[in-house]
């Protein structure tokens, strides 16, 4: 048998990692700027991470969700106060696309709605509703194809409310920073206007912050620097640092019954003990504070480089626009420099490193980019 080939693969092959650096076979280092699209929290195999693992795994690797499970209430309670919300109830499950699937439902119970706004070049997942709220079409099945959910340009809160006038809408879905995209921020006006919009509509708000949340933008979540507070709010990614987790934060008012969600693997032992390790690191070593300093230090200094077009982002969330080929540089930066950097499009270069990435690094990274562009 062979793989089922979807993937477009660089002829590298990590085979270990510590902090921001990884090492193919034959102990080549690599400074890793992308972190395996933004999942690489605390840093490649963190010790602490190593060890609640390990532990775990010597007492209890998985039991369903039809018994008491005490360490999801340990991490539900360590998420709400790092995060703010402690108000909030979190249901777990496996990753981004789940975390939104949930979510969308959520908000379908609720309201009893149908229908779902979501914004143009959003990228929501590839699981049925999740992609349906993708503005992809590449990515979209036939059998993904459903009139209950439209889009709007980003930004455009004219659009929105005419949108939401009919009082159709369950939900609308927003990410905290469109990545997939190219690295697009909604404005702090934009997210006000549309928390007043959705409050005035009846329609609940989901902020997408599977890969601009825990602690990316140099907020806990990226919206928070518009100070409001959504209905929901997926999680995923950076919550495992590799471990696969997701989870949706639920806002007080939403009704919880029994088995109106559910999952098999959703909040497992191993996993709840990963994301407690992730979450106890950041605050220990202040890592939120971390990526908004070297973030900005990190823009302000790309903002100055004579080659990109444009540079966007906040924290380390960040996207290099080109006039030229985002592939070919981020080749040659790869196999010349030895620096893993990602894309979005045709000629953004994207930016998603752990958040433990000091200045010596970002430096580092900034003297492999400016001899990558001039040659």
């Amino acid at each position: 048998m062979e793989l089922f080939n979807v993937y477009s693969l660089y002829p590298v092959e990590p085979v270990l990692g510590r902090g921001c650096f990884v090492y193919d076979d034959a102990g080549t280092e690599y400074l890793d700027l992308y972190g395996g699209h933004a999942v690489i929290s605390i840093g490649h195999s963190h010790p602490a991470w190593v060890e609640a693992i390990q532990t775990q795994a010597a007492r209890l690797g998985f039991y369903s969700n039809s018994v008491e499970n005490s360490l999801q209430r340990r991490l539900a309670e360590l998420l709400g106060r790092l995060s703010g919300y402690d108000d909030y109830r979190l249901f777990l499950c496996n990753s981004g696309a789940e975390a939104n699937e949930n979510a969308l439902k959520l908000a379908s119970f609720h309201t009893g709605r149908t229908k779902v706004l979501a914004f143009s070049h959003a990228f929501h997942g590839r699981t049925a509703g999740a992609v349906a709220a993708t503005d992809n079409p590449a990515i979209r099945s036939p059998f993904n194809q459903t009139a209950n959910v439209e889009f709007v340009p980003l930004n455009d809160i004219g659009a929105v409310r005419e949108k939401l006038s009919t009082r159709e809408f369950a939900a609308v879905v927003i990410e905290g920073i469109q990545g997939v995209a190219g690295i697009h921020c909604p404005t702090d006006d934009f997210l006000r206007e549309l928390r007043a919009a959705t409050n005035e509509t009846g329609t609940q708000l989901i902020l997408d912050e599977i890969q601009s949340g825990y602690g990316r933008t140099g907020r806990f979540f990226a919206h928070q620097r518009a100070a409001i507070r959504p209905d929901l709010i997926t999680v995923a990614k950076g919550m495992g640092n590799g471990f696969p987790i997701g989870g949706v934060v639920i806002a007080p008012h939403f009704e919880a019954r029994p088995g109106m969600l559910g999952t098999t693997f959703g909040g497992s032992h191993l996993a709840c003990a990963a994301a407690i390790a992730v979450l106890e690191t950041i605050e220990r070593e202040g890592l939120v504070e971390n990526a908004a300093r070297v973030g900005d230090y990190l823009l302000n200094e790309l903002r100055g480089i004579d080659g990109p077009r444009e540079v966007r982002g906040r924290g380390l969330m960040i996207g290099i626009e080109l006039d030229g080929s985002g592939t070919e540089l981020r080749r040659r930066l790869l196999f010349d420099k030895h620096v893993f950097t990602g894309g979005a499009g045709p000629s953004t270069v994207r930016l998603l490193p752990a958040l433990c990435l000091t200045r010596e690094l970002a430096d580092r990274f900034l003297e492999a980019l400016c001899d990558a562009i001039k040659n």
